[in-house]
C-alpha cells in the first residue's frame, strides 16, 4: 500500500556523492567575527521537555543532544533556557550557580560525542505570566475584579447587585452576554486564560523590566560562557518577553516603546549588557522574527530595521523566524493554557505540508534573504541564520549559492533523523529517515510531554540507547543509532 504521506516529500531525485558534498557550500567553513563554524549546518532551539522539574539537566537531556551531536552539525543552539531562577516546570534555567554543573556536563558530553567539531549555544530566554483557561464558574466566582468600570458594562438589573450575586449572575449568564459585558481583557482572560503583556505598566513586575532584564541576560549569559559554551543565542523571537518589545503592538510610553526605536531599545541594552558581561570573545547572537505574521503586527520592513540596528550593536549572528505568537492561538480546553504555535501565526511558524502556497519547505527563507541583503549593502558581514522546512541537501545548496543566507539551519529534519548531515557528508542520503512534516513533535510539545518523532518511535527494531522513554513508557527518548 502506498504511505500517502510520502508522497508530500520534497523530491530528491539523487543524493550528493560523498565527494559532492566535500566541495559544497553547505559543508563549507564559516568565519566570521565571533562566528567560527567547521560547516554551514545549524540544529536551532528545539524544547523536548526533558529537565527535572526544577530545570535541571537530566540524563534525557544529555542523551537528546549527544544523539544531536554524533551527526557533528555545525552548531547545535540548546532550547530556550530560563534566565530567571523560578519554577517553569520541566524547562532548562540558568537563573543561578547551582545549574552549572548539570550545563557543564551537557558541554562535555556535545564535545565529545562530535570530537570537538560542534560548537555549542544557549538559547537564553525570559517569558511572563500565563495562565491556564480557567473553568468559567471558577473565573466569575474567584478571579473576576469587581469594580465600578465593570458594572458600568452590566445591564441596570445587574449593575447594582451585591457583589456574591453578582457574582452567580455572571455565572448562569450565556456567552453571549460575557462578550457584551466583560471588558476585553477580562474576556481573554475567561476565554484564553490571563497572560500579562509587555504593556502591563500598571504592574511594577512589568513596568520595571527595562531596568532588571538587562542585568538578568548578563548573568544568565555569563553562566553559560562558564559552563564552557561557545556562546549565547538572546531569544527576541515568537511570542515572549523580547519579542513582545519589538512588536508594533508595543505601545509603552516610557521611551520602551512606540515608534521603532523605542520598541529596540530594551534589545539593544540587554546585548550590551551581555557583552559587557561576557567579554570580547564569546558569541552573542540572536533569534528574532522576520514577520509576527499578525494584524497590526511588525512585518519585514521592522524586521529589515531591527536587523540593521543589531548588525550596528555587533551582535555575531541574527538567526530570523517568523509568526508563533499568542495573540492568534486557538482557544485551549479548560484547564489548558494558551500555545502560540496553534493559530495562523503558528503554522508559519512551523508550517505542515497542509499549508498553501508555496508549501512548507523554505517558505521563511524570503525573510532572511531580504534582511541579509540589506546587511550587505549597508557594508555588514553578520552571518545570517535560516531555518523553516529544510530538508533537502540540494534545497540548502541553492539558498547558500543565491545568497540567501549564510547558514542554513534544520529542526523538524534533524529531529526525524540525527544523523542526517553525518549521512550526507558519507554519500549516504539515501539511508535519510526524512521527515513527513505532519509536526507530529509540534503536538507533543503543544502538551508538554517528551518530543520525539514518529519515525523513530515506531521503530523497534533496535533498542533504546540508556533504555529511556517517556513517561507514559510508550515512547523512546533517543532516536535509533545508526549502524
Amino acid at each position: 500500500m502506498v504511505d500517502r504521506r510520502r508522497l508530500a516529500l520534497l523530491p530528491i531525485e539523487r543524493w550528493p556523492t560523498r565527494d559532492q558534498a566535500a566541495v559544497s557550500r553547505w559543508f563549507a567553513p564559516l568565519e566570521v567575527g565571533r562566528l567560527h563554524l567547521r560547516e554551514r549546518t545549524w540544529i536551532p532551539a528545539m524544547v523536548p521537555w526533558r529537565a527535572s522539574p526544577e530545570g535541571e539537566v537530566t540524563d534525557a537531556v544529555i542523551a537528546w543532544y549527544r544523539r544531536f551531536a554524533e551527526g557533528r552539525p555545525g552548531a547545535i543552539v540548546v532550547e530556550a533556557t530560563g534566565i530567571r531562577d523560578v519554577p517553569s516546570g520541566p524547562l532548562l534555567r540558568v537563573g543561578h550557580d547551582r545549574f552549572l554543573p548539570g550545563l557543564e556536563r551537557l558541554v562535555r558530553a556535545v564535545r565529545e560525542a562530535s570530537n570537538g567539531q560542534t560548537r555549542l549555544f544557549l538559547q537564553i530566554i525570559d517569558f511572563l505570566s500565563i495562565k491556564r483557561r480557567p473553568d468559567p464558574a471558577v473565573f466569575f466566582r474567584r478571579f473576576l475584579k469587581i469594580d465600578d468600570p465593570l458594572r458600568a458594562r452590566l445591564p441596570a438589573e445587574l449593575a447594582d447587585l451585591p457583589e456574591p450575586e453578582l457574582r452567580e449572575a455572571l455565572v448562569a449568564a450565556s456567552p453571549d452576554d460575557h462578550a457584551r459585558w466583560l471588558p476585553p481583557r477580562e474576556l481573554e482572560s475567561l476565554r484564553m486564560g490571563q497572560r500579562e503583556r509587555v504593556t502591563d505598566v500598571h504592574l511594577p513586575h512589568v513596568r520595571e523590566l527595562p531596568r532588571v532584564l538587562p542585568e538578568l541576560f548578563a548573568a544568565a549569559a555569563d553562566r553559560a560562557r562558564r559552563a564552557g559554551f561557545d556562546g549565547v543565542e538572546l531569544h527576541y523571537a515568537h511570542a515572549y518577553t523580547m519579542a513582545s518589545f519589538l512588536s508594533r503592538k508595543n505601545d509603552r510610553a516610557d521611551g520602551y516603546g512606540g515608534d521603532r526605536e523605542g520598541r529596540v531599545r530594551l534589545p539593544l541594552e540587554v546585548h550590551a549588557a551581555v557583552r559587557a558581561a561576557v567579554g570580547p570573545k564569546f558569541t552573542v547572537g540572536a533569534r528574532f522574527l522576520g514577520h509576527e505574521h499578525l494584524e497590526d503586527g511588525s512585518d519585514l520592513d521592522d524586521a529589515r530595521h531591527y536587523a540593521l540596528c543589531f548588525a550596528r550593536a555587533g551582535f555575531d549572528f541574527l538567526s530570523i523566524s517568523k509568526g508563533g505568537k499568542f495573540e492568534d492561538a486557538k482557544q485551549p480546553p479548560v484547564g489548558e493554557a494558551a500555545y502560540p504555535y496553534t493559530g495562523p501565526s503558528g503554522h508559519e511558524c512551523m508550517p505542515t505540508t497542509k499549508i498553501g502556497p508555496p508549501g512548507p519547505f523554505g517558505r521563511n527563507v524570503p525573510l532572511a534573504a531580504a534582511i541579509r541583503a540589506d546587511l550587505r549593502a549597508a557594508g555588514f558581514d553578520t552571518p545570517v541564520v535560516t531555518a523553516g522546512g529544510i530538508a533537502s541537501p540540494w534545497q540548502a545548496e541553492s539558498i547558500l549559492e543565491r545568497g540567501e543566507a549564510d547558514v542554513v539551519a534544520c529542526a523538524r529534519q534533524a529531529l526525524a533523523d540525527p544523523d542526517f548531515f553525518r549521512k550526507i557528508r558519507e554519500g549516504r542520503g539515501e539511508e535519510v529517515r526524512r521527515c513527513l512534516f505532519t509536526n507530529y513533535c509540534e503536538g507533543l510539545d503543544q502538551k508538554h510531554r517528551e518530543v520525539t518523532c514518529q519515525l523513530w518511535d515506531r521503530d523497534h527494531t533496535s533498542p533504546s540507547p540508556d533504555g529511556l522513554r517517556s513517561a507514559d513508557g510508550k515512547r523512546r527518548l533517543v532516536a535509533p543509532p545508526w549502524s
